[in-house]
């Protein structure tokens, strides 16, 4: 089996191959309807192991039924601990062949955002429905491949935006919606955190042709609070990148900030880090202010309002409420809470924001 660094270095290649023509899956099988579904992770980073595997052992309408991996190590490690069978084990050369394992009903992308289109197209023609991690892919075009892919096999297709599903984060929705504090004025957004080293200088979230950096990997949460909070689509944007440390992010950003402007003047000033630690979201009205603090922890959201109202509403655990969710929505045939077309608006907005930070200049969306 393919080890799993030397297949992400070597991924361009054959993502190149992989395309919407010439579908080899055409003949789907039809199950019937399930009140669990089988989840395959693919990808057995630390996320999957430290999140996503213990999340779904709480799920109520879904589970761990499957893994993808180019570790023989881990894939054995992982089969003794979950109780995995042998013909639900998979590596990245033999995955096509899911397609015929009625036990897995969804494909959970978890590899670096490089390789997120190749997976969901890959899994979307298995007749797979997908969960793909934020951000969905390395830019907006590839959003619109992974779209239509997952429509054209008739398979859903979900992004792992945890936070909307977050009780904390959908309280500061209803007040946008209900215009409890009036109209909106301007956002601050700001995720980030201090981390890496030199001796991490291999790892992928610090290569460029593998979708590393900040702006990707913590700017989503800046860009995506912002948007949530205020309702609108982004008309323009002004970005900076910067680093303090040029021989560690000599490919990628090590922070960003960047101006959003949307409809009816409102202003979202957001920054996002690998430098420095920062999890806030900030929302200013006519009539007062709400907060988020922290923003988008795994445990522990919570904020306050002007008048002295907590925002705090604890959750068992944020990944197992967004899968079940999610499941929920296949079973019941209803749309996805934060589907395909969620993750390319903000894709959209990230194109812009590299593209204003390379060019010095606003970029009107």
């Amino acid at each position: 089996m393919i080890n799993r660094r030397k297949f992400i270095l070597q991924s361009a290649a054959s993502i190149a191959g992989v395309t919407l023509a010439g579908n080899a899956f055409a003949n789907i099988l039809v199950h019937k309807k399930k009140e669990k579904l089988g989840v395959a992770l693919v990808g057995l980073g630390y996320y999957a192991a430290e999140i996503l595997a213990p999340a779904l052992q709480l799920a109520e309408h879904c589970y761990l039924a499957g893994i993808v991996t180019g570790n023989p190590e881990k894939a054995e490690k992982w089969k003794e601990k979950y109780n995995i069978p042998d013909k639900n084990i998979y590596d990245y050369q033999n995955f096509n062949s899911i397609a015929n394992n009625p036990d897995i009903d969804i494909i959970y992308v978890v590899l670096p955002n490089s390789l997120h289109k190749e997976f969901t197209v890959r899994g979307a023609k298995a007749g797979k429905h997908i969960f793909c991690e934020k951000p969905m892919a390395m830019n907006a075009a590839e959003c619109k491949i992974m779209i239509d892919a997952c429509n054209m096999n008739k398979v859903k297709l979900a992004i792992g935006y945890r936070m909307q599903h977050e009780p904390n984060m959908k309280k500061i929705i209803q007040f946008r919606k209900d215009l409890t504090y009036g109209k909106i004025i301007k956002v601050e957004a700001n995720a980030g955190f201090q981390g890496y080293s030199e001796k991490e200088k291999d790892i992928w979230r610090l290569k460029k042709n593998l979708g590393g950096g900040a702006m990707y990997d913590m700017g989503v949460y800046s860009l995506n609070g912002a948007r949530q909070s205020i309702g609108l689509e982004p008309t323009a944007v002004t970005a900076t990148a910067s680093t303090t440390r040029p021989t560690l992010f000599s490919e990628v950003d090590e922070t960003m900030a960047f101006n959003i402007e949307f409809p009816n003047g409102i202003v979202a000033a957001c920054q996002t880090s690998f430098g420095k630690n920062m999890n806030d979201l900030n929302v200013t009205c006519e009539k007062g202010w709400y907060k988020l603090n922290p923003m988008q922890h795994y445990s522990g959201v919570k904020g306050i309002t002007s008048d002295g109202i907590k925002i705090d509403f604890p959750i068992k655990n944020q990944q197992t409420k967004q899968m079940d969710d999610d499941a929920l929505s296949i079973i019941n045939g209803t749309a996805m809470l934060v589907p395909g077309e969620e993750g390319m608006k903000d894709m959209v907005v990230v194109d812009a924001i590299y593209k204003s930070a390379a060019e010095k200049k606003r970029i009107v969306i």
